[in-house]
């Protein structure tokens, strides 16, 4: 009996992406890079694998549609910087200041948005990420937002904490962070920058300068022994 051919990957194009790029990765970053390039109404999952070089019914083999997609996507954007934070809210008190926690953790955040595929994050505001599908990924960036809140709460001067509390300071001091997106757009974020963002969470939260060149410091430290 003839055997039929497997379902797989079969190519008609050169790969897109590194060589080394497991099918997956290839898809995700060729996805990323449309959804940045047309957006994400207009990509359709056959541009997708027409980019990376596969059949379209190829691509639902590990995907079942361009949703899970930038779910995906979307949760890289997140997901380190949630991993981090769980171990540097472990260090307060004791190892770290308040102040210095909450430094590293925006250093960690910004290299996280620098690192997704075609700044990715630039999609956060799209309508359809407010939608049930993407439940999962908004959880955890409420997740870390709340981290952000608890953080800047320890860290901040009494003022600042009266005129809104954890939640509001969260609210801001995530966007601060995510400021990185916009300088992504014009050029690519260096460690000047990561310095520059995490030092502006500390003044709004009304640390003196004192305190910010002290976290600056002690950050660099738990860096260096991660």
């Amino acid at each position: 009996m003839t055997q039929r051919p497997r379902p797989g990957r079969p190519r008609h194009a050169p790969a897109w992406g590194p060589a080394d790029a497991t099918p997956r990765e290839q898809i995700l970053d060729a996805a990323a890079a449309l959804f940045a390039e047309r957006g994400f109404a207009a990509t359709t999952t056959r541009l997708i694998a027409e980019r990376v070089g596969i059949r379209q019914a190829s691509l639902y083999y590990h995907f079942a549609g361009k949703d899970e997609l930038l779910i995906e996507l979307l949760t890289t954007s997140v997901r380190p910087s949630l991993d981090a934070v769980r171990r540097i809210e472990g260090l307060v008190p004791g190892t770290a200041s308040a102040a210095a926690a909450l430094y590293l953790l925006a250093l960690i955040d910004v290299q996280t948005l620098s690192r997704t595929p075609h700044n990715i994050g630039t999609l956060y505001l799209l309508p359809e990420v407010q939608h049930e599908r993407y439940d999962s990924f908004r959880a955890e960036r409420q997740e870390l937002q709340d981290a952000y809140g608890r953080l800047g709460a320890r860290a901040a001067s009494p003022s600042v904490l009266a005129g809104g509390g954890a939640q509001r300071l969260g609210e801001l001091l995530i966007q601060v962070t995510e400021v990185v997106i916009q300088i992504r757009r014009a050029r690519e974020p260096d460690s000047a920058d990561a310095q520059a963002i995490a030092a502006s969470c500390l003044r709004l939260c009304g640390c003196p300068q004192s305190t910010i060149d002290r976290a600056r410091a002690e950050a660099g430290e738990l860096l260096a022994r991660a």
